[in-house]
């Protein structure tokens, strides 16, 4: 099967990227329609095409990308009335490169062969910086001849595509380098505010801390909040990254496996939703902790 014409559900902050190189590669485009109209129409200008409903979407395309915020909408898409699988459409492969619960990507994996189809998950690491510059990196997990009929779309706008086993593991390895990088977040958030109490230097900090062992990327992308009250390094929301340690700790609990750093860590991300920051990146988290101690920030 060679794969010419793509749909694309969810063309947001990563998946317009996608949907860009996708069409600069030379495949032909269908997205779903969608209120936020700005990503919609700079794809279209681009020459995609709009569908107006999934099953216009599913009948004009040979593969469709997942690219929404997680399982409860994956599920109503492929699921839902007039969703993916009610569409029947033989030997359609869906990848799905939104972060989900394993448990759902297994379930749905099977519902999907029952209906002749292929569900795949190729979930993303780097942020949309890389999405634009078709340089993301992808987990994919599915056999191995799926993924090489699918990887010249993967190839357009991924330079690391690693496969991981068996459907379902994808989504699998997706969580813990979540857990790790939240928590890498979160505590270089906690090492900023005390740095911050105790009047050090912020330049001086970042380049004793990148230049030695407790180095780490999202401690160079939270830094840039008291250095230059720049959140856009990571961009991801702060509710976001609490749903994906919830998965997380539903994976190992589901197990079963003790997380109680994990649970710990995503506690800090629930306090920082409650207070407010739900909607602000990731590297918001140095505002509330500073907040929280009495330090005055650059910016609310």
């Amino acid at each position: 099967m060679t794969i010419k014409t793509i749909g694309l559900i969810g063309a947001g902050l990563m998946g317009h990227g996608i949907g860009k190189n996708i069409l600069a590669k030379g495949f032909k485009l269908h997205v779903l329609v969608h209120k936020n109209r700005a990503p919609i129409e700079s794809l279209q200008a681009a020459g995609a095409s709009e569908s107006a409903s999934i099953a216009d979407l599913v009948k004009a395309s040979d593969m469709l990308i997942l690219c929404v915020t997680g399982t409860p909408q994956v599920e109503e898409i492929m699921l839902g009335t007039g969703g993916v699988l009610a569409q029947a459409k033989r030997g359609l492969i869906i990848a799905d490169c939104s972060t989900a619960e394993p448990h759902s990507t297994l379930k749905l994996a099977a519902a999907a062969l029952a209906n002749a189809m292929t569900f795949i998950d190729t979930p993303m690491t780097r942020t949309p910086k890389e999405a634009e510059a078709g340089k993301l990196g992808l987990m994919v997990g599915g056999d191995a001849a799926t993924l090489e009929t699918i990887r010249p779309v993967l190839s357009c706008f991924s330079d690391l595509i690693v496969p991981t086993g068996a459907v379902g593991t994808a989504h699998q390895v997706k969580l813990i380098n979540n857990f790790l990088s939240l928590s890498h977040a979160a505590i270089a958030a906690e090492a900023i505010t005390v740095a911050a109490k105790a009047n050090v230097n912020m330049e001086a900090l970042r380049d004793v801390i990148m230049g030695g062992g407790a180095a780490s990327a999202m401690f160079g992308r939270l830094i840039n909040v008291p250095l230059h009250d720049d959140d856009s390094h990571a961009k991801f929301t702060i509710r976001n990254a609490r749903k994906d340690l919830r998965y997380y700790t539903n994976m190992t609990e589901q197990m079963p496996v003790a997380s109680y750093l994990a649970e710990q860590v995503h506690q800090t991300y629930v306090l920082a939703d409650t207070l407010g920051y739900g909607e602000r990146y990731v590297p918001r988290l140095v505002t509330m902790m500073m907040k929280n101690a009495g330090i005055k920030p650059r910016t609310t």
